[in-house]
C-alpha cells in the first residue's frame, strides 16, 4: 500500500535529561551498602546495579553499574558510556579482555536468557552480565526447506547471534546449534561485523536443496550453566527495565536518563518487535523502541513514514511493513493490544 509523502523531512525531537559526566561525588545506591572504598568486590551475588547521587540532582549525575562475566568473575564497575559499543569497551577494560570477545549481555542473570538481553534500556538498579566467546564449532546443514527456523539479533557491536530456534524447524533438529551462538561465517564467508538483518538475508538467500556450512561460537559457560539447550523465548512479559528510571542507550547521540517506559509503550514495542521478526527474521528491541518513539505525535501513516526515513533511512522499510507498524502503535495507544 503506497504511503507517498516521504520526501519531506520532519525536525527531530530534542532529547531531555542528557547524561553527563561530572565531578559530583558518587553516592551509594541500593545494594551498595558497605562498599565505601570504590574497589571491585569479588564473587557473585552483589545486589546493586547503578549507584547515583539522588541528593545532587541539581548537579551532574554520575552513574556506575556493577558487572560480571557470566561464566564467573569478580565484580567490576563500569561508568561513563553512552552506547552499547562504549559499554562493551568499558567492560573490556574492567576485565582486561577485547570488547570483540563480548557476545552479548544479560541483565540480572548470568544465564543465557534471551528475555533478559541488554537492549533498549538499563534500569538504574540492573546488574550487567557479559557473555564472552567460548567454544568454536562447525556444522553442515542441508537446506530442505525455505525457512530455517532461526531468529537473528545482534549486540550492536558487530556480533550477530541466534535469539530463537523455532520448535520443529529444520535447525531445531540439529542439536549442535543453540540459542546464543554467534554466527561467524556462512559457507566460508565471514559475517563478523554484519548487522542482524544482513545475516538473516544471507541465510534466506541460500539455495534450497543445497548443503551449507555454518561456523559458530557458543558463549563460554561455567559448569553450572551446562544444561539442555533453550529454544529461546519471546519478549519478556515483565518490564523492559527495573526501577523508576532507566538509562537509555542510543546508537546515535548521547545516552539519556528517562522514566521507565509506560505499559502502552512496552506493548507497542513488543508488537513492533514481533513484526520485525515476521518481516525480517530479526529481533531488535532498540530498533522497535526507536520506531515507537518515531510514531509519537504523528497523525497519519505518511507523517510516520517520513519520521522513519529520517531516523532509520538506511533500512529502506517497505510501505507494507511501515503501515503494519503504524497500525500496531495505534492499537497499543487505543488499548487494543
Amino acid at each position: 500500500m503506497p504511503l507517498g509523502l516521504r520526501g519531506k523531512k520532519k525536525g527531530k525531537s530534542k532529547e531531555t535529561s542528557t547524561l553527563v559526566e561530572g565531578e559530583a561525588p558518587l553516592a551509594r545506591g541500593r545494594g551498595d551498602e558497605g562498599d565505601d572504598d570504590g574497589s571491585a568486590v569479588g564473587g557473585a551475588g552483589v545486589g546493586g546495579g547503578a549507584a547515583s547521587s539522588s541528593s545532587a540532582r541539581q548537579g551532574p549525575i554520575r552513574l556506575v553499574f556493577h558487572t560480571q562475566l557470566a561464566h564467573g568473575s569478580p565484580t567490576g564497575r563500569v561508568e561513563g558510556f553512552a552506547s552499547v559499543r562504549e559499554l562493551y569497551a568499558k567492560i573490556g577494560e574492567a576485565f582486561h579482555i577485547a570488547p570483540s570477545e563480548i557476545m552479548f549481555c544479560t541483565l540480572n542473570t548470568h544465564k543465557i536468557d534471551m528475555d533478559k538481553l541488554l537492549g533498549v534500556q538499563i534500569g538504574l538498579e540492573d546488574f550487567i552480565f557479559a557473555h564472552v566467546k567460548g567454544v568454536k564449532k562447525e556444522v553442515e546443514v542441508f537446506k530442505s526447506e525455505e525457512s530455517l527456523g532461526l531468529t537473528i539479533t545482534d549486540n550492536g557491536n558487530g556480533c550477530a547471534f541466534i535469539k530463537r530456534i523455532k520448535a520443529g524447524s529444520l535447525i531445531d533438529q540439529i542439536k549442535l546449534v543453540c540459542v546464543g551462538d554467534h554466527i561467524e561465517s556462512i559457507n566460508g564467508k565471514s559475517v563478523v561485523g554484519y548487522r542482524h538483518y544482513e545475516v538473516a538475508k544471507n541465510l534466506k538467500d541460500l539455495e534450497k536443496g543445497q548443503t551449507f556450512t555454518l561456523k559458530l561460537i557458543e558463549p563460554m559457560k561455567s559448569f553450572e550453566m551446562i544444561e539442555p539447550r533453550s529454544k529461546g523465548g519471546g519478549f519478556a512479559e515483565g518490564k523492559i527495565s527495573r526501577g523508576r528510571e532507566t538509562l537509555r542507550l542510543r546508537s546515535k547521540g548521547p545516552a539519556t536518563v528517562e522514566e521507565m517506559p509506560s505499559d502502552v509503550e512496552e506493548k507497542a514495542t513488543k508488537k513492533v518487535d514481533d513484526l520485525l521478526e515476521m518481516y525480517m527474521g530479526i529481533r531488535d528491541l532498540e530498533l522497535a523502541a526507536t520506531m515507537v518513539e518515531a510514531g509519537k505525535g504523528k497523525n497519519n501513516p505518511d507523517e510516520f513514514a517520513i519520521a522513519l526515513d529520517e531516523a532509520l533511512g538506511d533500512f529502506a522499510f517497505p510501505d507494507e511493513f511501515v503501515f503494519d507498524v503504524w497500525g500496531a502503535i495505534g492499537d497499543a495507544m487505543q488499548g487494543r493490544l
